[in-house]
Order: structure tokens, then sequence, then C-alpha cells
């Protein structure tokens, strides 16, 4: 019998900065030592391609999972590790850095792929106001 497989992603949803985020406007992580960082890795994926992802793809392939496989590893391998990956639940964009610490904003469009917007950009400002866009806010950093 086959695992049940959980996924991270939502449709048609924006997920806006945390209540404690303390960015006023969207920040370009940076590297820490030398090596990029969850917040780089995602920032780079989706600021490079908007809409292009889901949330699945971008949490599988910035985690160490993901990052583990090499670049010459076969679609066969590939799925086969995503599987076992999400054969378990896992922290979903409301847990990314973005949203909690650098001040973007997750825009999930109807078919589950999504973007990036700074908080103090006017896209982010309208996606807040539409009542067609479930909101929903990243997670706090600190407990209230």
């Amino acid at each position: 019998m086959a695992k049940p497989l959980y996924s991270t992603n939502c449709f048609n949803t924006l997920i806006r900065v945390a209540e404690d985020c303390p960015a006023q406007r969207g920040e370009e992580p940076q590297p820490r030592g030398g090596q990029p960082t969850v917040a780089v890795l995602q920032y780079r994926m989706l600021a490079d391609a908007p809409y292009k992802y889901t949330s699945d793809d971008v949490v599988f392939a910035t985690s160490s999972a993901g990052r583990a496989l090499d670049t010459k590893a076969g679609k066969k391998e590939r799925n086969l590790a995503r599987e076992t990956f999400f054969s378990r639940g896992q922290a979903c964009m409301r847990a990314s850095p973005l949203g909690k610490r650098f001040g973007w904003g997750v825009h999930a469009d109807a078919e589950g792929r999504i973007a990036i917007y700074a908080v103090d950009s006017k896209r982010y400002q309208a996606l807040a106001r539409d009542p067609e866009v479930a909101q929903t806010r990243a997670m706090r950093s600190k407990r209230a």
C-alpha cells in the first residue's frame, strides 16, 4: 500500500508578511559565511521565475534532501527522493524566512504556482485588498 503524500501547495492565496517581520520593504537575502541560506535559495528561485514553481517545488528544492541530489540525478531518482520527502508533513511557505524576516509576500495563483512580492509594492497591496484572494500570514518569529 502506498504512503499518502503531503503537500504544501495552496491556491489563490496570499501569504502576507509576518506581523513581527522587521523589514519595511522587500529585502534581498544575503549568503551567510559565503554559503546560500534557504532564504537566498528560495528568493533566487522565485525572483527569477515568478509563477513557474509550486510551493512543493520550492520547499523540496531548497531542503537538504533536494540540495543533496546531484545535478546529474535522473528523473526517477529525483521523483523517489521527492516522494520520500513528502511522505511526511513539511513546513509550508508560511514558515519561509522570506515572509518572516525579509518582507516578501508569497502569492499562489489558481494553479498553485507561486511568486513573491515586496510588502511595499503596489501589487502586494492590491493582492492584500482583493476579496477573491484568500489571506493568511507568515508565521511569527517570536511568540505573542
